[in-house]
């Protein structure tokens, strides 16, 4: 992202068409809306979090709105600086950059070795996915802004034999997985793309369902967040002898 604009190619689940995301540095007239925005999204991705995602977020704001450099979108910074940003020592430090890579809302271009700093930079697009389903907490204002940033009302036209479209799920019988992944898929279109897709089958019993996800933060936040549509899909799906709900177990 250093050097200017970004313009950044990639597939909107919505309606089979590829889209255009144009981000922009954040510096010029409308730079102060941009960065607070952005800190919004971060803010309420921890505040609809589990505990520890709620305070890994809030170190993340401390160190974006301490040290960040919006002109060449990076921070360096070692691990003794943060640990006394934070108040927290040297190897919390080194947890909780780990964890917010995991997560994907930082990425590191520059490993800090041989007395070297590590840079790091915001990954916007991974920070506007995760936190799009807590949008509408803030407000439509905020909603609009941020649809508006991701750049999802603007349609140009694309070469599709070099774009792969995102597809709908197989048809396949009552009573499996993909029964249960074709019906995410058709009623909440958004949140499986982004979430339920990820998800495999680690195990299945007669009233129980094991399923795997790539990482805890994506486990975790399923369960926090969009148990219910799970639950529901599974049940309406993948019915038990007995009638009872199934039991849902997220691995990782």
């Amino acid at each position: 992202m250093i050097g200017g604009l970004i313009r950044e190619a990639y597939l909107q689940p919505q309606e089979n068409r590829a889209v255009f995301v144009q981000q922009t540095k954040r510096v010029g007239p409308s730079a102060g809306v941009l960065k607070y925005d952005l800190l919004t999204a971060l803010s309420i991705l921890g505040l609809h979090g589990t505990p520890t995602e709620q305070t890994s977020l809030m170190r993340l704001c401390a160190l974006i709105t301490a040290r960040y450099n919006w002109r060449v979108e990076e921070v360096s910074v070692g691990h003794a600086e943060l640990a006394r940003l934070w108040a927290v020592n040297e190897r919390t430090v080194k947890r909780e950059m780990k964890r917010l890579m995991q997560m994907g809302v930082i990425t590191c271009f520059r490993p800090g070795v041989r007395g070297r700093v590590g840079a790091y930079r915001l990954n916007y697009r991974r920070i506007y996915e995760l936190s799009r389903p807590c949008w509408q907490a803030v407000g439509p204002d905020f909603e609009d802004r941020m649809v508006h940033v991701c750049g999802e009302r603007t349609v140009v036209k694309v070469d599709f034999q070099s774009v792969t479209a995102s597809r709908p799920e197989p048809t396949t019988p009552d009573g499996t997985w993909g029964a249960v992944r074709r019906r995410l898929q058709s009623e909440h279109p958004a949140v499986f793309e982004s979430w339920f897709a990820k998800l495999t089958v680690a195990g299945t019993s007669e009233n129980a369902i094991t399923l795997q996800a790539p990482n805890g933060f994506v486990s975790r936040y399923i369960e926090t967040h969009f148990n219910a549509l799970l639950a529901a899909a599974v049940n309406a799906e993948m019915p038990t002898v007995d009638g009872r709900p199934r039991n849902i177990t997220l691995t990782s």
